[in-house]
């Protein structure tokens, strides 16, 4: 064989070997969106981690307002009782005002960090869940990419690749079949 002949071959051959995989590469990625924030919201879960917050939230509102009334009460009677009170009775109830507000201060941030550690640990348990479904779910429908619409910016979606309705329906038949989802 000489070399006008090699030439062409091999050119045939590559050509062969690389338009089939060129072509696979170019195909464009099944993709998928979700919003997260409404599938916490929609799902039974969600409401029921949402009712639990907001009683917690009560609770601690409540504890606050009493601190407040009990304040108001002993900075009510150092207001009217001040020309009575013994030096001895007025340091006494200044001190419980300050202890009181004091109380009431720690009270207060201690409920604010336990505020935010329960909703963290209530939606990373649902969040976890949820990809789980996901997981499952892209890999039924052939989904190379799923977006979280509520993290990832995006501006437009079409509605056909919105999975959020879908991945509530599943999520709810999990919790209430009482099967975790598989991993």
């Amino acid at each position: 064989m000489n070399k006008r002949t090699v030439i062409p071959a091999l050119v045939v051959l590559a050509a062969a070997v690389l338009f089939p995989a060129a072509s696979a590469l170019a195909q464009t990625p099944k993709l998928a969106v979700i919003n997260s924030q409404l599938a916490f919201q929609n799902s039974a879960e969600g409401k029921r981690a949402a009712t639990q917050f907001q009683a917690r939230e009560d609770k601690i509102k409540s504890d606050l307002a009493r601190l407040d009334n009990e304040i108001r009460g002993l900075e009510s009677r150092l207001t009217t009782q001040r020309m009575t009170l013994s030096n001895e009775a007025l340091l006494q109830l200044q001190g419980d005002i300050e202890r009181k507000t004091t109380d009431r201060k720690r009270t207060e941030e201690d409920a604010a960090r336990d505020m935010q550690q329960l909703q963290m640990n209530l939606i990373q348990k649902i969040r976890n869940e949820m990809i789980t479904i996901i997981n499952q779910l892209a890999a039924e429908r052939g989904y190379d990419i799923v977006l979280d619409v509520a993290a990832s910016g995006i501006v437009y979606h079409s509605q056909p690749i919105d999975i959020t309705d879908e991945i509530v329906r599943r999520y709810d038949a999990s919790k209430a079949s009482g099967a975790p989802a598989k991993k």
